[in-house]
């Protein structure tokens, strides 16, 4: 066992490029992370990572072996899968990447799961990220939107749906919008991903609208737009669940009901492994069907134009393509 932990942790640290980092993530002292490795290259005889006071780099030998690593640590993973699997209680830690906006709302429902699986525990990581979850450590991740990274196993959840809303204080005194392209007289809070201009897309009679809106503040978190939103500073566009609570109680304004907004596919995505542990295949469970039937999600919703392959909401596991 002490070979496959050595094997585990020279993946993370070529992954991350960081031992603090690895440290940090498997509760480790840094001198342990760094025995591991001297130990793995004692054994196999050749250095695999480059240390110095700056920065870590992977040597040629520690590139080749990653590959090989990967295929073993997975085989010991079906090896371990296939000995416990008369187990009817899962067990262990579950790292669970959540996107923001979705954050409160699985928080809530937290309780169902841990009551059910009272061995399993969670490590919330919440982002506004693309990231590759194998570069960031996690067991399984919500994405809200399309998947391009076929690396990945991708599930689908079900599809979002989404409010334009503002708070009173904004819209006093001002032009409340009729149609999508009143927006453009409007101050418009954006989420800011890299992309110059921010094209917010509705559904109509005629067909989708898509509009460019411009504001003075954008942010690359939904929170903080959704906090900007409140503050009143302008008129932007969230998911349901992040503010139905804020539409209950008034403090935000739903806007252009005949102009509902696109949906996105919501998906659940995970390393291209063969044999998930037990207590990541019951998340995984437990997440499809939360998303399925929970009111607050499961919400008739117009569909943006996405891949094929989300257009029969399988839950049939696929390779993303």
């Amino acid at each position: 066992m002490e070979l496959i932990a050595s094997l585990k942790t020279f993946l993370r640290v070529a992954e991350t490029g960081s031992f603090s980092a690895v440290a940090s993530e498997l509760g480790l002292a840094p001198s342990i992370v760094s025995r591991q490795l001297r130990s793995l290259e004692e054994h196999l005889g050749t250095r695999l990572i480059h240390r110095n006071t700056r920065a870590v780099s992977v040597t040629e030998e520690g590139r080749n072996l990653i590959p090989l690593a990967r295929q073993t640590l997975d085989a010991a993973e079906a090896f371990l899968h296939s000995a416990y699997s008369y187990r009817d209680a899962p067990s262990g830690r579950v790292r669970l990447g959540v996107p923001m906006a979705l954050g409160p709302h699985l928080g809530r429902h937290l309780p169902e799961l841990l009551e059910q699986y009272q061995g399993i525990s969670i490590d919330l990581v919440l982002h506004d990220s693309a990231a590759n979850p194998i570069d960031t450590g996690l067991d399984l991740d919500i994405k809200i939107g399309p998947i391009a990274d076929s690396t990945l196993i991708t599930r689908s959840l079900g599809w979002t749906s989404a409010r334009l809303v503002a708070a009173p204080g904004y819209l006093r005194g001002r032009s409340v919008p009729k149609h999508p392209n009143d927006l453009l007289g409007h101050e418009c809070i954006t989420y800011h991903d890299g992309q110059k201009d921010s094209v917010w897309r509705f559904s109509s009679a005629e067909g989708e609208l898509h509009v460019t809106v411009h504001g003075r503040v954008r942010a690359n978190n939904v929170e903080a737009l959704r906090r900007t939103a409140l503050a009143g500073l302008g008129i932007t566009l969230l998911t349901q669940v992040q503010i139905d609570d804020d539409i209950r109680e008034g403090r935000l304004t739903p806007l252009l009901p005949d102009y509902p907004p696109l949906g996105l596919p919501l998906s659940v995505v995970y390393p291209s492994r063969q044999h998930l542990p037990l207590r990541t295949r019951v998340v995984l469970e437990f997440l499809n069907g939360l998303y399925k039937t929970d009111p607050a999600i499961a919400l008739r919703v117009i569909r943006a134009a996405a891949p094929s392959e989300y257009a029969n909401d399988s839950l049939v596991e696929r390779v993303s393509a």
